[in-house]
């Protein structure tokens, strides 16, 4: 009985190809395919683009001094000829003082997220990588931190400090007490990077744990931080406005979107998008950050692509 042959083509079947000229791809080049695939991306981009345009440079998206020009004639006045958003108590230009204001906020809120970032990848680094005693000291003054509310902590400093009410002091203030969270995520980060190869051929070559941990783990456990950072930086620009609403954070005299929602809510009633524009540009800035934190946070997780 004869067998049945299929016919060979005469072209040669290539299987399980490698293409050497295709770059090698990592976590970091996974995520940016992932991320520039996603509108949603873009679009907080693009918002957040704008308001550290608006704090670097005010001047591109308002000509009109946002105190010197303000009177009391024009007090809780609609939209005017280049006063597209209408006026405060005060007289002074809403959209003018928005813009303004996005400086202030941004300040506080990236000083305060580079001072939490950094405590928190100091204390969380040395107590993963060391273990031991170390680790469970660093760990108990973490649970400390993490039991007070920031916040109140904030409020509490500030009312102390009254006479230094300003950026720095502020800043230092709810960055003082927003690390430990981030310090448990970096902690958990080193814990599993340290169980790598690479960390113990660094090791075994004779390299210093202390010069293995700056040059080795730390860099392969940055990942999570970054995400962390940007959720932070959210979270501290609403304990800005949050604590100078309350009367206990920023003078009356530095201009703020907190300071401009404290003082447009005795014109409520007659004037009430007074307060809601400087509303409207605190929650949009918080909400793109941390929409732009989530989704880096999902481009970086393997299994949460899968999942998509």
């Amino acid at each position: 009985m004869e067998h049945y042959v299929a016919p060979v083509k005469d072209a040669a079947v290539v299987v399980d190809a490698i293409r050497i000229d295709e770059k090698p791809r990592n976590l970091w080049s996974d995520a940016w395919t992932d991320l520039r695939r996603r509108p949603l991306f873009w679009i907080s981009l693009v918002v957040v683009v704008i308001i550290l345009l608006m704090a670097v440079w005010p001047t591109l998206f308002t000509q009109v001094p946002p105190n010197n020009d303000c009177q009391l004639a024009n007090s809780n006045e609609g939209p005017a000829s280049g006063h597209p958003l209408g006026f405060t108590f005060q007289g002074c230009d809403v959209w003018s003082r928005i813009v303004w204001g996005a400086r202030t906020s941004l300040s506080v809120g990236l000083l305060a997220t580079l001072i939490g970032s950094l405590i928190g990848l100091v204390m969380g680094a040395l107590a993963g990588f060391y273990g031991g005693w170390l680790d469970s000291l660093l760990s108990r003054i973490g649970d400390i931190f993490f039991s007070i509310p920031y916040i109140l902590a904030a409020l509490v400093v500030m009312s102390v400090f009254s006479q230094y009410r300003n950026v720095f002091t502020l800043a230092f203030a709810i960055g003082g007490f927003a690390w430990a969270s981030t310090a448990r995520i970096v902690r958990a980060e080193v814990l599993r990077v340290r169980q790598a190869d690479f960390v113990t051929a660094s090791l075994a070559l004779g390299q210093s744990r202390f010069g293995t941990l700056i040059g080795h783990v730390v860099p392969n456990a940055i990942a999570p931080l970054l995400v962390v950072t940007t959720l932070s930086l959210a979270a501290a620009i609403v304990a800005e406005a949050t604590l100078t609403f309350l009367g206990v954070g920023l003078g009356g005299n530095v201009m703020s979107w907190g300071n401009d929602i404290s003082q447009a809510q005795q014109s409520l009633r007659v004037a009430p998008m007074a307060l809601i524009w400087p509303s409207i540009a605190l929650t949009v800035t918080v909400l793109a950050f941390i929409m732009l934190g989530e989704l880096i946070r999902d481009a970086l997780d393997p299994r949460a692509r899968a999942r998509r």
